[in-house]
């Protein structure tokens, strides 16, 4: 009893999440413009907005961006978190504190902030200063994700691959990284989740002529 109990609580959850999503999905092809009447199926809504150029343009700096930032991000979030756990434990919890920082911090403080240092270092806001944003707020959820798998990592494994020979990046790329691999992934797919959904830290940082979905719309 418990447990059915446990699955319809979990089951409601999703429900509440995600129906409002499949609701605007489907509404999408209804042929009127309220979306409280259903007056046939359609997909001229579709047609309209890839004709649009300015949706189509905000598209492709949201995409771009994304992955761009999603790669970069995560490649410096796994180096980094690698130097998190060799370091001694006072100074990896320094180093935490400093990291969670953009991540307890409103993004509106991290927006302005960021805007701010660009404009002091003369930097023209646009494509390569929201791609740093993008990066910079991207960084620590990786590290975030990573350091729980290496954590879990048999401290072992890289000196016994060391003593049978193999070079420390051969010793990294088969068999730390197949270890921490579901970490890096999560990482990976957080960053890009972050970087499509971000409104408020790309306005600030944006420039003429460059912008995301988020600000588009």
């Amino acid at each position: 009893m418990i447990s059915i109990i446990k699955k319809l609580y979990v089951s409601l959850i999703f429900a509440f999440l995600y129906a409002p999503i499949l609701i605007l999905m489907i509404y999408s092809f209804n042929e009127s413009k309220s979306r409280g009447v259903w007056s046939g199926f359609s997909l001229k809504w579709y047609r309209e907005l890839f004709l649009d150029e300015r949706i189509i343009r905000a598209l492709y700096y949201t995409v771009i961006i994304a992955i761009l930032s999603s790669v970069s991000a995560t490649i410096i979030g796994t180096i980094a978190a690698l130097g998190l756990q060799a370091f001694t434990r006072k100074l990896r919890s320094l180093l935490m504190n400093i990291t969670y920082i953009p991540v307890l911090n409103p993004d509106l403080v991290t927006g302005i902030s960021l805007m701010i240092l660009f404009i002091f270092l003369r930097f023209k806001l646009g494509f390569a200063t929201m791609l740093i944003a993008h990066i910079t707020f991207n960084v620590p959820y990786v590290i975030l994700s990573v350091l729980p798998k290496l954590k879990q990592l048999d401290k072992n494994l890289f000196e016994a691959a060391i003593d049978l020979g193999a070079s420390p990046f051969y010793t990294f790329r088969k068999v730390i990284l197949p270890e921490i691999f579901p970490g890096v992934l999560t990482g990976f797919l957080l960053a890009l989740t972050l970087s499509v959904d971000d409104f408020v830290i790309s306005f600030f940082t944006t420039g003429s002529g460059v912008t995301n979905l988020s600000i588009t719309i």
